[in-house]
């Protein structure tokens, strides 16, 4: 439209910030190894952010990189959600469409969100409910997007302007930040530092950035004297005044546009009598321009960032050769410069717009606003489409005309929804319920709830011809709350709400209400939501079926299922299952029906549970209900797990992990990773199932996954007998889980971890103590799979701890308490039936009066589980009691017990659990029991040179001790007999004639030192 124009108030020279230039090269160079980069460039306005970006884009143009340019737009006070994501995604597609096509195949319709060229257009009506992990499904699969494009190319995305951020946009670059871990690319954001007071949106994020090791924030600083004076030479194209330049760096404070005001102003002689006020200096120069050119400006300043020429044409109305002279001014003057697409203006800088916008008057401002949008309804196509409603939306609020505004802002709240920018559609409905009151009654009466809702169910009213009601809007709002994550927000809403219902007589949307806040409690981590619940289920008894009522029942047996399963929730689920499918509520039906198998399979009825389950994914994979779907590659390997099929559990949760992945479903995925380390760590495969773990915690954002993952590395570690490293993982669990909300799935694992680590610390009082705390709150109906290993737990404990003063006390009631708490648990699968077994051996053990019959019953149950840590723990204390029994001493009795111990042993160094590797060692050093072969003996040691055996040398450190025969006897797992023989051996070996004389002798010669004579006994 307009050729080239003069810059001359842009300094063609780069001045300074070398250093700032250096730091950026250096992160593409990390970046072309493949190491992602995040950045953030903050600076006062006017400090030259924008010319950094353009000369170190230009840079790493050179070195072959992909540059994607995207700021955020401000129409008013308004920024457009994504905006900056959607303009930089546009870039990159331009420059690489067959990449950006390949990585976004089979995902177009989700990133039509963010870049509606990629696929087709959203319906307007979503094709299924919004959830939690809406807006994280779509940032995941943004986040891919990236990764892929960036793994053949190196790409660099420059995000401008961010103080001007919408809240979507600010999550979704904090979700980028976080987890971006692979590709060539750097993300680079830059914000203005002078703008973020106390309580801008920005504030709290820049904080949470800051945490982050792998976030690098680079402050831009003004101008010292030399690089002013540089800067003004490179605007003059001549050696400047000295005096000329202590002038403009005193004045403009080394702030790099106002240099160049202050410079240009100087040049044309504008600066004689200007005040110190910065806001007087950027409009100086606009007020000498023609009154035209004044005009075209102050349009432009209150249509936004940019303002494209057919719709300044139509605003201005002015003749077109007009309208070109004066834009031409205006360009030339360097207050205007063409939009990069070129087909519009801008402002050569932010801060000459907001001086010119901050200038008009209150009436001439909403004039304008209504004039944008009058030219926008009459054209729509004057702006570009996926900017139209969101625009006429503002231009018809800051012209404050109700009856006008109202349905353009509801009509922008829907087309946030639609692209999960639930903080942008919050934002506009609260604007909604603003505009209520003011709006005319015939506006409100026209419109209908199926134009503008969907998350409340109809529930026998027709949406195409009911009226819109306020509280349609009031739950609308109270959903984007909660999925956006302002969920204060959300609870006021939901209190509002409800206040007003009080009086309504409508039972099912209180239900309704009550229901987001118990999903609200439950996320502000203020209660574990049934309260809310029960108020629900009170509501809709008795009431016909409904969608709302049948919701109500499927939350309510979720509910239970997670923290009371039995009976009850059963039946909750037996009847929202019933209630879903007279309505036709299918997705409803279908997560009912999956908690409804989830509670078969926990009490007894097993094959019809699990077969159900892959009845409900084979159908929800086939009618594309993802969130059923994932929900069931979370629930039915775990359901597999509970009953010891681990093997089984493995391929569904690999395939799970690629369902979750293909839908951006990163919390789901974490559940997945975070079951998989369990199956994998039953199956004896530690390494894998730590790597597994790892991938929990590097995908998961929530902090329940989070705490499973953690939670699962605790019990790795306790196994592997890193004690420091299993309570710090335990504490983890517990911070990440909190207190609010507990749930028998989580605690009573936790619990059982916290026993078995206070019990290898030796803290037995502050084991029983837990385990007290547990069976006082009991186990419900269906925890059998979490109630028999903490039982286990607490009897092995008992066990080992046996003739310890200490652990004399009480000793009987924990016993007894741990028998009673086993005796209602279900045996009715394989794995239970073999830790029942298991269980009553140690039981017995820790009494003393264990027989190798039971630890054969055990080892018998676990042989076929595949579960060899179990399995290896099994076979050493029936390899102890073998030894321990009448006849141990005989040779068949060591034989099989060498066995035992060697398959044990050899399982424990397979998998790394040390403390059960050294108890097997002791245990056969101290039957003298060869589990390798024996090494050549030490003919330097002096015990030897006395003449003594091996197994004398074991009985005469015994006898310095101060050991009785019968203690030798015991501990040597020899009769007495032979312990009094080997005593009289040593005396005469040694040429003494009693027990204290040969004690006294090996104390003189030193035989064994300190620490030796309370080591383990050795070949």
């Amino acid at each position: 439209m307009l050729g080239p124009v003069e810059t001359r108030s842009v300094s063609p020279v780069f001045v300074g910030r070398a250093e700032e230039l250096n730091s950026l090269n250096e992160t593409l160079a990390r970046a072309e190894a493949g190491e992602p980069q995040a950045l953030l460039l903050g600076g006062e306005a006017g400090v030259g952010k924008t010319r950094l970006v353009e000369e170190f884009a230009t840079a790493a143009c050179r070195q072959g990189a992909v540059v994607a340019l995207g700021g955020c737009v401000e129409i008013g006070a308004d920024g457009l959600p994504f905006a900056p994501f959607s303009t930089a995604l546009r870039a990159l597609r331009r420059a690489l469409p067959d990449e950006v096509a390949a990585a976004a195949a089979g995902q177009e319709e989700e990133l039509a969100r963010l870049l509606p060229e990629v696929g087709e257009a959203i319906p307007a009506r979503g094709t299924g409910r919004h959830d939690e992990e809406s807006l994280a499904r779509l940032f995941e699969l943004t986040a891919r997007l990236l990764e892929r494009v960036a793994a053949e190319h190196t790409v660099v995305v420059v995000l401008e302007d961010l103080h001007w951020a919408d809240a979507s946009t600010r999550h979704l670059l904090a979700y980028l930040f976080r987890t971006l871990r692979t590709g060539r690319l750097v993300v680079l954001a830059t914000y203005r530092a002078d703008d973020i007071h106390r309580r801008h949106p920005l504030r709290p994020l820049l904080a949470e950035l800051d945490r982050l090791r792998t976030v690098r924030r680079i402050e831009l600083g003004r101008f010292n004297r030399d690089e002013v004076s540089r800067q003004i030479a490179g605007i003059l194209a001549t050696e400047p005044n000295p005096a000329q330049v202590d002038e403009i760096f005193e004045r403009s404070d080394g702030n790099a546009f106002f240099v160049e005001e202050l410079a240009v102003c100087a040049t044309e002689g504008c600066g004689t009598g200007l005040t110190d006020s910065l806001r007087d200096l950027l409009l100086v120069r606009v007020e000498g321009l023609p009154e035209s050119t004044q005009r075209v400006a102050r349009v432009v300043a209150e249509g936004g960032s940019t303002v494209e020429y057919r719709l300044l044409a139509a605003v201005t109305r002015l003749a077109e050769d007009d309208l070109i002279e004066a834009l031409r001014v205006a360009v030339n003057s360097n207050i205007l410069i063409p939009a990069p697409d070129g087909d519009g203006y801008r402002f050569r800088h932010s801060l000459v717009r907001e001086a010119v916008a901050d200038d008009l008057l209150p009436g001439e401002r909403s004039r304008l606003n209504r004039r944008y949008a009058e030219a926008l309804e009459a054209d729509p196509t004057l702006v570009p489409a996926d900017e139209r409603v969101m625009r006429l939306a503002s231009y018809w609020y800051h012209a404050h005309d109700a009856a006008k505004a109202l349905p353009a802002v509801l009509d922008a709240s829907v087309t946030a929804r639609r692209r999960h920018a639930y903080s942008e559609q919050l934002r506009l409905l609260e604007r909604a319920m603003e505009l209520w009151d003011t709006a005319p009654e015939d506006v409100r009466s026209a419109l209908r709830p199926v134009d503008y809702t969907e998350v409340y169910p109809p529930c026998g009213c027709d949406p195409a011809t009911t009226p819109l009601r306020y509280l349609d809007l009031m739950a609308e709002a109270a959903v984007a709350g909660r999925l956006g994550g302002e969920r204060e927000r959300a609870l006021k809403i939901t209190k509002r709400a409800l206040h007003l219902l009080e009086d309504d007589g409508d039972p099912l949307r209180a239900a309704w209400f009550w229901v987001q806040r118990s999903h609200l409690v439950q996320g502000l981590t203020r209660g574990d939501g049934w309260a809310e619940l029960a108020t629900a289920e009170d509501l809709v008894r008795g009431q016909p079926p409904s969608e709302v009522h049948a919701e109500v029942l499927s939350t309510v047996a979720h509910w239970s299922m997670v923290h009371i399963p039995g009976p009850e929730a059963l039946s909750a689920a037996e009847r929202a299952v019933e209630y879903a499918r007279m309505v036709g509520a299918r997705e409803i039906e279908m997560n009912a029906r999956l908690t409804h198998a989830g509670l078969l399979v926990e009490s007894g009825g097993v094959e019809t549970g699990l077969s159900e389950m892959f009845e409900i994914l084979r159908q929800t994979l086939q009618d594309g209900i993802s969130a059923v779907a994932s929900r069931v590659y979370v629930n039915l390997p775990s359901a597999l797990e509970a009953i010891g099929r681990s093997r089984e559990a493995v391929p569904v949760l690999e395939e799970g992990i690629g369902y979750a992945r293909k839908f951006g479903l990163s919390d789901k995925e974490a559940w997945i990773w975070g079951n998989l380390a369990e199956s994998l760590y039953a199956l004896g495969r530690w390494d894998r199932a730590a790597e597994a773990a790892t991938k929990a915690e590097l995908v998961g954002q929530s902090a329940k996954p989070r705490g499973f993952h953690a939670a699962n590395r605790s019990q790795l570690a306790l196994a592997r007998g890193e004690l420091p490293e299993a309570a710090r993982q335990l504490a983890a669990a517990r911070a990440y889980f909190g207190t609010h909300d507990k749930a028998p799935q989580h605690e009573i694992p936790l619990s059982d971890l916290a026993i078995g680590i206070a019990a290898g610390e030796g803290r037995l009082l502050d084991a029983r103590a837990e385990l007290e705390r547990v069976l006082d709150a009991g186990f419900p109906p269906g925890t059998q799979r979490y109630a028999w290993p903490l039982l286990l737990t607490a009897a092995t404990m008992e066990a080992d701890n046996l003739g310890l003063p200490v652990a004399e006390q009480g000793r009987t009631k924990v016993l007894d308490r741990i028998r009673e708490a086993a005796r209602p648990l279900a045996t009715n699968a394989p794995v239970w039936l073999a830790h029942e077994r298991w269980l009553r051996a140690e039981l017995l053990r820790a009494e003393s009066a264990d027989t190798p019959d039971q630890w054969c019953e055990a080892l018998i149950a676990f042989e076929p589980l595949e579960r060899p840590y179990a399995l290896a723990r099994v076979r050493h204390r029936l390899a102890e009691a073998l030894l321990s029994a009448p006849g141990g001493a005989e040779q068949p009795e060591r034989d099989r017990a060498t066995e035992l111990l060697r398959l044990a042993h050899a399982a424990a160094d397979h998998l790394g659990a040390r403390p059960l590797a050294d108890a097997v060692t002791l245990l056969a050093q101290r039957a003298r029991l060869a589990l390798t072969a024996a090494p050549a003996p030490d003919r330097a040691d002096p015990v030897r040179s006395l003449g003594l055996t091996g197994r004398e040398r074991d009985v005469l450190r015994l006898v310095a001790l101060g050991r009785t025969n019968r203690q030798i006897a015991e501990e040597l797992f020899i009769s007495p007999k032979t312990a009094s023989v080997h005593v009289s051996n040593i005396l005469g070996k040694l040429g003494v004639s009693g027990r204290g004389e040969a004690a006294a002798v090996a104390h003189r010669l030193g035989l064994f030192p300190a620490a030796a004579l309370h080591a383990p006994i050795t070949e």
